[in-house]
């Protein structure tokens, strides 16, 4: 199956239409509205203009990203949503990129954040939580067994669908087993105080699943009481207050729930309770049936059975090592490049290409090759270079 790059270069370039501002993406997303923005990007809920299907569209500016000197994080998130198929877990659609911005487009939670659920102390019922906890759980233990751990876990990461469904976003701060130390630890520093795991802040090293398990505890605990376990104005008596595993429970705490929570919110990781012993928990298992970790039951097989067109992303990611090298490379600013993937032998390919350019007047063939063909417009502002691999 031959790979076709197609290499347009440009007297001019104009990429208004590219741009949220214009209300259209490529000509392929009709931006709606701004849903939030952080130091890095802009989140915005837009449309798919073929399929009328709502999306959301992460807008990362490449210049901020490469200025702050995280353009590795931007392409391992794009390389671990890849990855993940999963019922509880926002799916990445595809990524588009501009010579500014680099687009996320992913599946639209219309709930919005499970945090706007819960503000102002609001709680909700045992079951209730119970429910969501058992969503995450599902959804966390199928990233471990993926071998990849969220590390930054909050109720602002957990959006809501359409049925109140738990999804789990923003994988900008994961890491993946491939960057586990010889030691068999991870070291990066990260997370969200009030919710990151005490471990971590010991900078001494950390199993990635075992400080997942302690942000589920704590967002089990808020989700429950309506407030942080550990909360304290002085930060420093709060990671104090964690090292020790000192937190009190609300009145109508159960004896059950009690009991569960302790075990996950354990400042020792050594004992503190693993996915598989949740999930055979008596208090989880209420109303529920024994969660099972299987790659196929979560993996897309239309995805990957039968599709015979892919975009470039797919390529890209599809590839060995999820190589995203070519994401914010400096490209010359005139120069425009597509990749796409066509079943037809490279000399049918030149043969539909050349029949094409005879119907259209202002156009030529410059020179052909084997396995290429190099166009230009009469005046010379236009030229398009196609390349074919097979």
């Amino acid at each position: 199956m031959p790979e076709v790059e197609d290499t347009r270069s440009y007297s001019t370039t104009n990429e208004s239409s590219e741009l949220p501002s214009e209300n259209t993406l490529f000509g392929k997303y009709e931006i709606l509205k701004l849903l939030g923005r952080g130091a890095f990007a802009k989140v915005y809920h837009a449309r798919n203009l073929k399929t009328g299907q709502s999306v959301a569209i992460k807008a990362v500016s490449k210049k901020k990203v490469l200025k702050g000197g995280f353009a590795e994080h931007v392409k391992r998130e794009i390389a671990i949503m890849r990855r993940l198929r999963h019922r509880n877990i926002v799916k990445l659609i595809e990524v588009l990129a501009s010579k500014t911005k680099v687009y996320f487009v992913m599946e639209f939670a219309k709930g919005g954040e499970l945090f706007t659920r819960i503000a102002k102390g609001r709680r909700f019922s045992e079951n209730l939580c119970r429910r969501y906890f058992q969503q995450l759980i599902s959804a966390v233990g199928y990233c471990h067994s993926r071998g990849v751990f969220h590390r930054d876990l909050k109720p602002e990461n957990l959006l809501l669908d359409e049925n109140y469904d738990l999804k789990i976003s923003d994988f900008g701060l994961s890491a993946v087993k491939e960057q586990i130390r010889p030691d068999g630890l991870l070291h990066t520093i990260c997370g969200t105080p009030g919710y990151v795991a005490p471990e971590i802040l010991a900078r001494k090293g950390y199993d990635g699943a075992k400080v997942d398990v302690w942000s589920c505890g704590v967002i089990l605990y808020v989700l429950h009481a309506g407030y942080l376990p550990f909360k304290d104005p002085n930060q420093v008596v709060m990671y104090q207050r964690m090292f020790k595993g000192e937190f009190q429970f609300p009145k109508w705490t159960s004896a059950d729930l009690r009991r569960f929570i302790c075990r996950l919110l354990d400042p020792n990781p050594d004992t503190r309770i693993t996915v598989d012993e949740i999930i055979n928990d008596t208090w989880f298992n209420k109303g529920h049936n024994e969660i099972k970790f299987h790659d196929e039951d979560f993996v897309l097989k239309e995805e990957t059975q039968g599709k015979k067109c892919l975009n470039a992303f797919d390529i890209i990611s599809f590839s060995s090592g999820f190589d995203l090298s070519g994401l914010f490379d400096e490209a010359e600013p005139s120069v425009r490049r597509e990749r796409f993937i066509s079943e037809q032998k490279p000399e049918k390919i030149i043969e539909r290409i050349d029949e094409e350019v005879r119907r259209t007047e202002n156009v030529k063939v410059k020179k052909r090759r084997e396995n290429g063909i190099l166009l230009e417009e009469h005046n010379g502002n236009f030229i398009l270079a196609v390349d074919i691999m097979s």
